[in-house]
C-alpha cells in the first residue's frame, strides 16, 4: 500500500512536470517566434532534399506499392523464388514510380514554359492595344452616365499618366543599373536554380531509398516503441499513426485528383469559351486548387489579369465560370472523391487554412486541414475520455439545452 502511495505522487509529480515544462516551452516560442521560425526556415533548407523525397516518397508510394504486388501476384507460377519475385518487383516498382515522377514534371514543364514565355510577350506587344481597348470598353459602359462616366475616365487616366511616368522617369534612365542589377539578379537566380536542382536530384534518390525501406522503417518505429511506452500507449500511438496516415493520405491524394480533374475541366470549358491563354490559366487554375476553399479563388486573380489585358468582358465571363466552377468543386466534385475525409466543419476548414497558412505559407494552407483534423480527433478523445472518468455522457445530444448537472443523483438539468 505504501508503494501505491509513492507510486501515486511519483506520477502526479512526472505529469506537473510535463505540464509546467510544456507551458514553459510554449510561453517560450510564442515570445521567441521569429527566432524560431528563422532557426526552422534553416532547419528545413538544410534537410530540403530529404523533406523532398520524403514527400516524393508519399505521393509514389501507391504507385510503388501496386506495381510490386503486381509483379510478385503474377510471378507465382515462375520457378522463381519468393524473394526473387519481391526483388524483382521492387525493382520494376521504383522504375515505374520515377519515370511517372519525371514524366509528370517535364510535362507541366514543357507546357508552362512556353505558354508562359507567349503570355509575357503577348501582354509587352498589347499593352497600349490594351490600355486603348479598356478605355474605349469603359466609355461604352458608361455611355448613359456622363457624370460617372467622367470621374471614372478622369481616374483610368491618372493611372494611365502615373504608370508613362514611372516608366519614363524612373525605368528608362536607369536602364544601365536596372541591366547591371538584372544581371546580378539573373546569376543569383541561376545559383538559386542550380541549388533547387540539386535538392530535387538528391530528392529523388532519397525518394528511392525511402520506397525500398519504407517498411523496415515502419518495423524499427513499432519496435521502439513497444520497447519504450507501455503497451496501451504504444498501442494508442500506433492507432493514432494509422489515423494519420489514412487523413493525409486520402485528402492529399483526393485533393490532387480533384485538382487535376478541375483543370482539363477549366481547359476545356476555357476552349469552349474561347478565351485566351487557356493552358496557362487551366495551370494555374488546377495547381491552385489542391488548396482547400481558398484555391480558385487565389488563382482567378493572375488568370483575371492575363484575360483583362486582352477582354473585359471575357475577364468578367470568366470570373462568374470560377465562381460556378468552385461551386461544382465544393459541392459536387470535392465530397465525391474525398468524402468527409476530415470530419471537420466548414468554420474549421476555413480556420485551419488561415492559421497554417499564415505560419507556413502556401504549404501551411495545404497541410492545414488534414493536420487539424487529426489534432481536432485527438482534443475530441481526449475530452470524451475525461467525461468517462467523471462517468458524464459523452452524447452532445446530451449538453445542447443543459443549464447544470446536479451532483448527487447525476440528472440533467435543461433550461
Amino acid at each position: 500500500m505504501k508503494n501505491d502511495k509513492y507510486q501515486r505522487y511519483i506520477y502526479w509529480g512526472v505529469t506537473a512536470f510535463a505540464v509546467l515544462a510544456l507551458v514553459i516551452g510554449l510561453v517560450f516560442f510564442m515570445i521567441n517566434i521569429r527566432q524560431v521560425r528563422e532557426m526552422l526556415h534553416v532547419f528545413f533548407r538544410i534537410l530540403a532534399p530529404i523533406t523532398y523525397g520524403a514527400v516524393m516518397a508519399y505521393l509514389m508510394a501507391p504507385i510503388y506499392n501496386r506495381v510490386r504486388d503486381m509483379v510478385v501476384r503474377l510471378g507465382e507460377n515462375s520457378p522463381a523464388s519468393r524473394q526473387g519475385r519481391e526483388a524483382m518487383g521492387r525493382l520494376l516498382a521504383t522504375l515505374v514510380s520515377v519515370v511517372v515522377l519525371v514524366a509528370v514534371v517535364i510535362g507541366l514543364i514543357s507546357m508552362l514554359l512556353p505558354q508562359l514565355w507567349e503570355s509575357v510577350r503577348g501582354i509587352i506587344e498589347a499593352l497600349p492595344t490594351s490600355i486603348n481597348n479598356l478605355q474605349i470598353w469603359l466609355e461604352q459602359l458608361l455611355a448613359n452616365n456622363q457624370d460617372l462616366e467622367a470621374i471614372v475616365l478622369e481616374y483610368y487616366n491618372m493611372a494611365v499618366s502615373q504608370l508613362q511616368g514611372w516608366l519614363s522617369t524612373n525605368v528608362l534612365p536607369n536602364m544601365d543599373a536596372k541591366i547591371y542589377g538584372f544581371i546580378s539578379g539573373l546569376s543569383t537566380g541561376i545559383f538559386s536554380v542550380i541549388n533547387s536542382l540539386k535538392n530535387i536530384l538528391i530528392g529523388i534518390i532519397v525518394m528511392v531509398y525511402l520506397l525500398n525501406m519504407k517498411e523496415k522503417l515502419l518495423t524499427q518505429v513499432k519496435m521502439i516503441l513497444y520497447g519504450v511506452f507501455p503497451l496501451k500507449i504504444a498501442n494508442k500511438v500506433l492507432e493514432e499513426g494509422r489515423y494519420v496516415h489514412q487523413v493525409f493520405g486520402g485528402f492529399i491524394i483526393g485533393k490532387l485528383v480533384d485538382s487535376l480533374i478541375i483543370g482539363i475541366l477549366c481547359f476545356v470549358l476555357l476552349n469552349f469559351m474561347k478565351m485566351p491563354y487557356v493552358l496557362l490559366v487551366s495551370v494555374i487554375v488546377g495547381v491552385t486548387n489542391v488548396i482547400p476553399f481558398f484555391g480558385p479563388f487565389i488563382g482567378a486573380i493572375p488568370s483575371a489579369f492575363l484575360i483583362l489585358l486582352v477582354s473585359p468582358v471575357k475577364c468578367f465571363w470568366f470570373l462568374g465560370f470560377i465562381l460556378l466552377l468552385q461551386q461544382f468543386d465544393g459541392n459536387i466534385l470535392g465530397p465525391k472523391i474525398l468524402g468527409n475525409s476530415t470530419g471537420l466543419s466548414s468554420f474549421w476548414v476555413l480556420f485551419s487554412i488561415l492559421l497554417f497558412g499564415g505560419l507556413f505559407g502556401f504549404v501551411g494552407m495545404i497541410i492545414g486541414v488534414p493536420t487539424f483534423a487529426v489534432f481536432y480527433k485527438l482534443v475530441r478523445e481526449l475530452v470524451t475520455w475525461l467525461l468517462e472518468r467523471k462517468q458524464l455522457s459523452v452524447e452532445i445530444e446530451q449538453y445542447g439545452r443543459l443549464d447544470y448537472i446536479d451532483e448527487e443523483k447525476r440528472t440533467y438539468i435543461e433550461k
